[in-house]
């Protein structure tokens, strides 16, 4: 059979219209998705410079349209749906940049998961209110059902066969792509497009969303760092004797403190904001400073993400060292992951936790069990009259709880409450309008934008307000007690936020939150302060007269100088080769090696009792000598 016979030209000529409209539809899918992605690297013009910038950036929804095609046989409605889910993905970055100022990264994914455990009226919240984008997509939905109705298919039937083994094939790449097999890092790496580890937004911007997110998934998806074991024996070593003569047990001891930690969220002063710098919003934070240790404290993140900040809070972890871990609770396989927790329950502490929300959210019942709290107190434990204001239940009902689960005798206790009430979104109405309506906001922020910073102000003298009345309580207690406040992250008000700016010049994404130390029954000398979330629980055990735990006594020596690093979504790498970052690489060592529990065999014993010693610095500040820095 002659090669004329086998091929036609019928039949090329059959298929050139085809492959014409194929091919077409691939250029347009590309041009419009630089268009939607709105990024410098993937506009449309950057064909003619940089085609691989869009054409990778776009490459994920061409394989979803070509194996829809290949099921469907329908070419017009195959591009559109891919083109349509592609542009949900685009619609929830634009409501993750809006609110939290940073774009979508692989593992916000895991917050599906979270749909079903609770999350979905917490989520909810940040959804748009106005009906046009709902009725778009609802258009965009019929336009589907119209082309799988109605637009004939591009291939007969009895190519099924080949259909079948191209689209295993399309389904294979697509899958690997997903799962983010290595062999793709040579297309989606640093050198081939653009990169900034430490800015998912820079990332986003230069090679485009979906480019960003294979580039991030590569990266930080698969493993983790490999702990430099020689490294972090010689900072503990050159910090020996520091760390001795701070975990010296000393002779005398006072009882144990009852410990409540709170963390309120979203809270911070807005005396940082321009328009605000004399205001006073948190005047019982500011009197019980004068008598307590006080100051900024850095977070890793920023307007969400509550259980980053919580888990380095409880754990004395950086986050910082964990890139693959965006959100920790989520993504925790370690049956017991080392805390504050397990260093309290080893001195007779009862540990409770404390959450006016759902228990499944973020994964806290299985986390808290990990982190090793006997009791979690959540939603369904409080009354059923318990106090609400807005979407969320009041500090006031968490103040009340707390106070109940609180004994006059038995072993001292570790309660961590976490609140909710100025959890955003701000646009739900508070319990008392005419309070919030009367709070005043900097000129130039008006509208829906004044109504929200006004609403999160009220729940913030609420947070305030209840601080006051929890610590007047512990005061009149027989037993001691500590206090320790924090918040969690500032809250998402980007709008109010550009429109004042800040007294320091810097944008929202540097900001540091505040923290407070407090006993309650003492007038001790007022401290400034300023730290990191992560090293907390260092500075709590040392308050409260525990200084066995070599670790914890680590990070207060160590720290100090590290703190500042902590900030979100993530500070520039340190300046090659300066001893910070070579103490900052030891400390990631020593964090991977205490996550795996492979640390303590590095770490120093407790020194036996000194003479005259005493168990808690009342709330001194301590003076250890500085670490050594590793050597050149």
């Amino acid at each position: 059979m002659s090669l004329s016979s086998a091929n036609p030209p019928g039949r090329w000529r059959t298929r050139t219209p085809r492959v014409a409209l194929v091919l077409l539809l691939v250029l347009m899918y590309v041009l419009l998705t630089g268009v939607v992605d709105g990024g410098m690297g993937v506009t449309p013009l950057r064909l003619l410079d940089q085609p691989r910038f869009p054409l990778a950036n776009a490459w994920p929804g061409l394989l979803l349209a070509g194996l829809l095609l290949v099921l469907s046989r329908r070419v017009l409605l195959s591009f559109g749906l891919a083109f349509l889910l592609q542009g949900l993905v685009y619609s929830v970055n634009l409501l993750k940049v809006a609110n939290l100022g940073t774009p979508l990264l692989p593992d916000d994914f895991r917050m599906v998961g979270q749909l079903r455990k609770g999350g979905m009226h917490l989520l909810a919240g940040y959804l748009p209110h106005s009906p046009w984008p709902y009725l778009g997509l609802l258009a965009g939905v019929a336009l589907i059902v119209a082309m799988w109705r109605y637009e004939p298919p591009l291939f007969a039937r009895r190519t099924r066969g080949k259909r079948l083994l191209t689209g295993g094939v399309l389904m294979l790449v697509l899958v690997s792509l997903l799962a983010g097999l290595p062999a793709w890092g040579k297309i989606y790496n640093g050198q081939v497009l653009w990169l900034e580890p430490w800015s998912a937004s820079s990332t986003s911007t230069h090679s485009g969303l979906l480019s960003s997110l294979m580039m991030f998934h590569l990266q930080y998806g698969h493993g983790k760092r490999k702990p430099d074991r020689a490294a972090a024996a010689q900072l503990i070593s050159q910090s020996a004797a520091s760390l001795q003569q701070s975990m010296q047990i000393p002779t005398t001891r006072d009882p144990l403190p009852d410990i409540v930690v709170v963390q309120s969220e979203s809270f911070f002063d807005p005396a940082i904001m321009r328009g605000y710098e004399t205001s006073n919003f948190a005047p019982n934070l500011r009197r019980l400073a004068a008598h307590g240790i006080s100051g900024k404290l850095h977070v890793p993140t920023f307007g969400g993400g509550t259980i980053r900040t919580e888990f380095e809070v409880l754990t004395g972890l950086s986050l910082r060292y964990f890139d693959n871990l965006q959100f920790p609770y989520l993504q925790m396989s370690h049956k017991a992951v080392p805390s504050l927790v397990h260093t309290l329950n080893r001195h007779g502490y009862e540990t409770v936790a404390l959450h006016g929300n759902d228990p499944s959210f973020w994964n806290r019942t299985t986390a808290f069990k990990s982190l090793g709290f006997d009791r979690f107190v959540s939603q369904s434990s409080f009354p059923a009259d318990a106090a609400m204001d807005g979407k969320y239940m009041a500090d006031s009902a968490m103040t009340d709880e707390i106070m109940r689960q609180l004994k006059n005798n038995g072993p001292p206790q570790f309660i961590f409450a976490i609140s909710i009430e100025a959890h955003g979104p701000y646009d739900v109405q508070p319990a008392n309008r005419a309070e919030r309506d009367a709070i005043p906001v900097p000129d130039g922020i008006t509208g829906t934008d004044k109504q929200e910073l006004q609403t999160y102000l009220y729940h913030l003298q609420h947070a305030d307000a209840e601080l006051g009345r929890l610590v007047a309580w512990l005061a009149k207690r027989q037993r001691p007690s500590l206090v320790l406040f924090y918040g969690d992250h500032l809250p998402a008000l980007s709008s109010s936020y550009q429109t004042t700016g800040f007294i320091d010049g810097k944008d929202m994404l540097t900001q540091a939150g505040t923290w407070l130390l407090v006993d309650p029954r003492q007038q001790g000398q007022s401290t400034q302060e300023d730290t990191a979330a992560w090293l907390l629980p260092g500075k709590l055990l040392e308050q409260a007269g525990i200084h066995d735990d070599a670790y914890f006594a680590l990070t207060s020596l160590i720290g100090p100088q590290l703190a500042a690093l902590t900030e979100a979504p993530g500070a520039p790498p340190l300046d090659e080769g300066s001893e910070q970052q070579k103490i900052d690489q030891a400390m990631s060592s020593i964090d991977q090696l205490r996550m795996d529990g492979k640390l303590d065999r590095l770490l120093p014993q407790p020194m036996p009792p000194a003479l005259g010693g005493i168990a808690r610095n009342s709330l001194q500040p301590s003076q250890p000598p500085a670490a050594a820095a590793l050597p050149r």
